[in-house]
């Protein structure tokens, strides 16, 4: 199978259609439903996924079966991609933090007390959830470690971590009302 990996992507670096059509073919869904789960949102999930195989195209060459299977290869880069758009729509004006204070916004009075009650309740929601979810979550999304990097700060398994991560999520995304996808 590492063969025929490294075979498919060096087809993809090629730009060879009936490849990049394996390759969605084959792990299209599972990046989706990662973006869905990460992002929250259909229409970004979707554009998330695009990009995604847009950055994997234009990779494909660097691919080594040597280092990681080609599942694994896909969902670090999607996850890091994920990691960067989150960060990004954290530091946009007007962003909803975990920040207990909000000192110039830069926003209108009415959309400032609007990113102070956004801010509260998903600092309400989170402090809802089991200590090792929201610290998880916190550290990942927040702070931007790998769940790697959670795990041994936690000195935990990183599929615990894994679990806690997407339980928080789940439960966060009951809690804001966020119908999930996939």
């Amino acid at each position: 199978m590492e063969n025929e990996d490294w075979i498919l992507m060096q087809r993809v670096a090629q730009a060879d259609e009936a490849a990049v059509r394996t390759l969605y073919d084959r792990f299209g869904s599972l990046v989706f439903r990662n973006a869905c789960q990460v992002l929250g949102t259909v229409a970004e999930a979707e554009d998330a996924t695009q990009d995604v195989f847009v950055r994997v195209w234009r990779t494909a060459d660097r691919f080594d079966p040597s280092r990681a299977k080609l599942v694994t290869w896909v969902l670090l880069l999607s996850r890091r991609m994920f990691i960067d758009r989150l960060r990004r729509r954290m530091v946009r004006p007007g962003s909803v933090t975990l920040d207990e204070s909000v000192h110039d916004t830069g926003v209108a009075p009415r959309q400032d007390s609007e990113v102070r009650e956004g801010s509260a309740a998903i600092r309400r929601r989170m402090n809802e959830l089991p200590e090792l979810q929201r610290d998880v979550i916190e550290r990942v999304y927040l702070h931007g470690f790998t769940l790697r990097e959670v795990a041994e700060q936690r000195n935990m398994p990183v599929g615990t971590i894994k679990s806690a991560l997407s339980r928080g999520l789940t439960r966060l995304r009951e809690k804001f009302g966020i119908e999930q996808t996939g």
